[in-house]
């Protein structure tokens, strides 16, 4: 039997997939690693220790491995988006990376609007000046680290950077390079008209490929600290949610993906760059070969939860406190959430805004605030659906994935509020399985993506969506819409006041 390793590297752990040519996950190692936040506002982490958690997953899959290391025939990676990592000219970190969840830089994101013009940076990127993207922090460290800056060689965004420290070749690829506001999103090339117009020095842009192209091999240093062979092939990977897509089967036109993680996306599959949804979504290539797609996001979806449960249900577990939501109405008995816990991204990009309990009355009982959180988060997950489907995108049937998957209670209240066939797969490994699935292209297991996603993913339930209750939900998001415009101003005010 032969196998791939899926590399994702996310925000709180890296996760590593040994997968089979059945696509079956043999084995599965996770090492967790802490978030540097040395004031308000930041988020940072120190790039050696995703090298150091990284190693150390590939020895323990090597020590559970019985069979010729040489059966193990490819490694691609996924990772957490936009975090800057900046290397001198011997290609050393000049600083702990500043990552996608960091909002410090909400003066650059003007300045690029200032100098770019936001109608020309859309036409360029098709993506909107925000505090997480890359192109800001690199201008914040511009300003306020002048000494730093006039050392940078390069930059690359997380995982391209675990790459080259397996491999000593050093790439980024166009999926992640769309998250950094300075890729031509059509021409697939940096643009010169941003780094001149920024004072960018174009060179610092590293050399681009596809996210299926072989890099390179395992390095000699590497392949003897791990185990694994040198001939081991590496192939580029791509961002998290490109290759969350990959791992859900969106490959196709007409194909939607929701996942729910920590943060919440709706993505959707687009076959040419065409398409202007005039910033209102993000629109990013694809992983699979010369594709798209566009994205809406929630910052706060299974956050929102986690938060929930920690601060007033901390003594239960989460089955526990999911347990008698079926039993809670619709509606959750008249009390709305908003999950606006740490700003907001789509439709409102709005790092001030704050979330809110509406309509809370002393009748209400755990489980209803438990349902209102749930269909908070998915009514935000749906103001993406709501613009898809605006601008004449056909919405019939999503696959979900990550937290809001391990409920059918909260997977058909997703069927119910977005009016569509929701698709539960068999085993759900999200984007280091999609890793795995370039990997395995990527040594030519499979003629296409499409073909690899066919053998190695596997519908489990399908929940089709209730006619009385799409209905209330639909009387119920236009109630939800109207709390971002009414809580504003209040938040606004509220600034100050928080420490």
């Amino acid at each position: 039997m032969k196998y791939v390793i899926g590399i994702d590297l996310g925000t709180s752990a890296v996760k590593v997939l040994l997968v089979n040519q059945l696509g079956v996950v043999v084995q599965e190692i996770s090492n967790s690693y802490p978030i540097i936040q040395r004031r308000p506002g930041y988020s940072e982490q120190d790039p050696e220790v995703w090298v150091e958690q990284t190693i150390h997953a590939l020895k323990e899959l090597h020590q559970n491995f019985t069979e010729d290391t040489a059966n193990i025939e490819g490694i691609s990676f996924s990772g957490q988006m936009h975090g800057l990592v900046l290397l001198d000219e011997n290609n050393e970190v000049l600083r702990p990376a500043i990552l996608w969840n960091d909002t410090r830089t909400t003066e650059q994101c003007k300045e690029i609007y200032d100098v770019i013009g936001k109608e020309r940076l859309l036409e360029i990127t098709k993506n909107p000046a925000l505090e997480g993207f890359t192109l800001p922090k690199l201008l914040w460290v511009k300003k306020y680290e002048p000494a730093l800056f006039a050392r940078i060689k390069t930059f690359v965004l997380p995982k391209d950077y675990l790459r080259f420290r397996l491999t000593n070749k050093l790439q980024m690829e166009y999926s992640d390079a769309a998250g950094t506001l300075l890729l031509d999103i059509a021409k697939k090339e940096w643009s010169t008209e941003i780094c001149e117009r920024l004072d960018i020095n174009l060179t610092i842009c590293p050399p681009l490929v596809t996210s299926d192209e072989m890099v390179g091999e395992l390095s000699a240093e590497i392949a003897k600290e791990t185990g694994l062979q040198t001939i081991t092939k590496v192939f580029a990977g791509g961002a998290d949610n490109a290759c969350g897509a990959i791992g859900a089967g969106i490959l196709q036109e007409g194909k939607t993906l929701c996942s729910i993680g920590t943060s919440g996306v709706v993505l959707s599959y687009e076959s040419s760059s065409n398409k202007d949804f005039n910033g209102k979504v993000h629109y990013f290539n694809h992983s699979a070969p010369n594709t798209y797609y566009t994205m809406g996001v929630t910052l706060s979806a299974g956050h929102s939860l986690s938060w929930f449960k920690n601060v007033f249900a901390k003594e239960v577990s989460f089955d526990e406190l999911l347990a008698n939501v079926e039993d809670v109405p619709v509606g959750a008995n008249g009390l709305l959430f908003s999950p606006y816990l740490v700003g907001e991204r789509t439709p409102h990009a709005d790092s001030t805004i704050r979330g809110s309990f509406i309509g809370i009355d002393a009748s209400h009982k755990i489980a209803d605030f438990t349902r209102a959180v749930l269909e908070g988060i998915t009514f935000s997950l749906n103001e993406s659906i709501h613009i898809f489907r605006e601008e004449g995108k056909i919405i019939d049937t999503i696959v979900s994935i990550g937290g809001g998957a391990k409920s059918d209670t909260w997977l058909q209240m997703q069927a119910d509020v977005f009016d569509a066939k929701i698709i539960k797969l068999t085993s759900e490994q999200g984007p280091g399985m999609g890793a795995a699935m370039i990997a395995a292209y990527g040594c030519n297991w499979f003629e296409t993506l499409q073909a690899c996603a066919d053998v190695f993913l596997k519908v489990e339930k399908e929940f089709i969506p209730n006619e009385e209750n799409i209905r209330k939900y639909k009387e119920l998001f236009g109630v939800y819409r109207e709390i971002y415009s009414t809580t504003k101003v209040l938040n606004e005010k509220l600034l100050s006041y928080r420490s």
